[in-house]
């Protein structure tokens, strides 16, 4: 099993997306970091972070890992004292949003509070609906894919998704390339899509941003979690448009390829909703803080 310093040094990585912040935050070089990482990715055989200009994004080995020793490493370095926890932190806050998103970003960033003695409660749903329990008081938070317009709630942008068209290589060469230059709606016509919900709205918004109109594919599973989505472009089952986030290691992995290069990725913004006439909370404000600071380093989704 490797060793405590280098599983804290991968999980500062994981946790703050970048190699420099994690240096940052450790107080080391980001050449100790890199030697570390590189280190721990020798020992278990395979890459851990995709590095780019962007940050470094974890692949799913690296998921994996933070999810299996994540607090169990943190429970250590608490007890040995080696941990930089900060002041503890009490209060509980209620937080809503997608579950692909809080599966996958939220939660885990929070994890460093919650180690401080935050209790988190999440609530995972469609947007109206979390933006809907803010307002009533049933939820603190809320990071929402939709633009909240009740005047009782405030909300700051987060992060922008970007959005990828994605499928399994066995109907990636079916694609004709000099077609799909010319005409990409007939070159990507045959393709299944994949959808997330009846109405396509994910898939719709690509086709309508990159090539002006709706998709005239047959639509051929329907699933209502991103994950499962991936699951089934990967299997073979079609095409699909999924947030980075969720597609770079599948795409890294080369269970899943890029079936068209967009100018500029379509994007839509995260937005993080708070009620607006909600008393002062530190709990709550702690979360706020953690989550811009963590959305900095995303840069985009």
């Amino acid at each position: 099993m490797p060793g405590l310093d280098l599983l804290a040094t991968f999980l500062e990585v994981y946790r703050t997306g970048s190699l420099s912040a994690a240096a940052e935050r450790l107080g080391v070089s980001q050449p100790a970091v890199s030697g570390q990482v590189a280190r721990l990715e020798e020992r278990l055989g395979g890459p851990l972070f995709v590095r780019s200009g962007r940050g470094a994004r974890p692949t799913e080995r690296a998921v994996a890992l933070a999810a299996r020793v994540g607090v169990h490493v943190d429970g250590l370095r608490s007890a040995l004292g080696t941990g930089d926890q900060g002041p503890g932190i009490g209060g509980l806050v209620r937080i809503g949003g997608a579950a692909e998103l809080m599966s996958e970003r939220v939660l885990p960033a929070l994890a460093p509070l919650v180690a401080r003695g935050l209790q988190v409660r999440a609530t995972l749903g469609l947007g109206d609906d979390l933006l809907a329990a803010l307002a009533e008081g049933r939820l603190d938070l809320v990071v929402s894919s939709v633009r909240p317009r009740d005047a009782a709630v405030r909300a700051m942008p987060l992060v922008d998704e970007e959005f990828l068209l994605v499928g399994p290589a066995s109907l990636a060469h079916t694609v004709d390339q000099v077609r799909l230059a010319a005409d990409p709606v007939s070159a990507l016509a045959h393709l299944p899509l994949v959808a997330y919900a009846e109405d396509l709205p994910i898939v719709r918004r690509y086709w309508r941003s990159e090539f002006g109109r709706r998709p005239p594919n047959a639509t051929s599973l329907v699933v209502p979690d991103l994950r499962a989505v991936l699951a089934a472009v990967a299997a073979g089952a079609g095409a699909s448009v999924l947030p980075r986030y969720l597609a770079a290691p599948a795409l890294e992995a080369g269970r899943v390829v890029l079936l068209h290069e967009p100018q500029a990725a379509p994007l839509n913004t995260l937005y993080l909703a708070v009620a607006r006439d909600a008393p002062p909370d530190p709990a709550r404000a702690a979360v706020v803080d953690r989550l811009g600071e963590v959305a900095r380093r995303w840069t985009s989704l």
